[in-house]
């Protein structure tokens, strides 16, 4: 059973390293906003792991060969909702382009409270890779022989790595060096940051 324990970990830090939306969002928000803002996004992210580990324990992968339908409405959807998390980075890409001189340097303008925990929530619900990697990749480990116990012991492993992850993410990306230099480069990071959600979302739809 360790042997399970150790390949699923080795299994998810592999996943969770592989840059994604979810990465993006972290890092995007903690130079640009604040750490805090980004532990909240963090908070969000790792709940929606959660719920995606918890589902594929109870057996993601039959529900979905079962209900392709729903699987549709999830890859749609999320798609859809990343298009729209790409298109407000592009807005504010475009915004600093036009408006260098509004530039606030050294002062950073937080979401409302809660915001990044929602965003981060739905990032990650809608990420393509948390479909692909827990619907086949993920199940592929856990077969029926798993027991109870093993399986929430996969999941609070799953929780804690995916937690500990982006939590050391959001510490290094807010470090005052990282955003003196997204400061310099705003335009270009949300704009690679825009095209790279946007690019997710619309793989996301039409690739089915």
């Amino acid at each position: 059973m360790s042997i399970l324990f150790l390949k699923i970990a080795l299994l998810h830090l592999v996943a969770l390293i592989s840059p994604g939306p979810d990465f993006f969002f972290v890092s995007q928000t903690a130079v640009s906003r604040s750490r805090r803002e980004a532990m909240l996004g963090v908070v969000g992210i790792t709940l929606g792991v959660m719920v995606w580990a918890g589902v594929a324990l109870l057996g993601l992968n039959l529900i979905l060969q079962k209900m392709a339908w729903l699987h549709q409405i999830i890859m749609v959807a999320g798609g859809i909702y990343l298009c729209w998390m790409g298109w407000q980075l592009l807005r504010s890409a475009r915004s600093h382009h036009l408006h260098p001189c509004e530039s606030t340097e050294g002062k950073v303008v937080l979401a409302k409270p809660g915001r990044s925990f929602i965003r981060g929530l739905l990032t990650n619900l809608s990420n393509p890779k948390a479909v692909i990697y827990f619907g086949s990749v993920f199940s592929l480990f856990v077969g029926e022989e798993v027991g109870a116990g093993a399986r929430w012991g996969l999941f609070a492993l799953i929780t804690g790595e995916t937690l500990l992850w982006f939590s050391l993410v959001a510490v290094v990306f807010a470090l005052p060096k990282m955003r003196r230099g997204y400061q310099r480069m705003v335009k270009w990071v949300d704009g690679l940051a825009g095209v790279l959600f946007t690019g997710f979302g619309v793989h996301l739809i039409f690739t089915r």
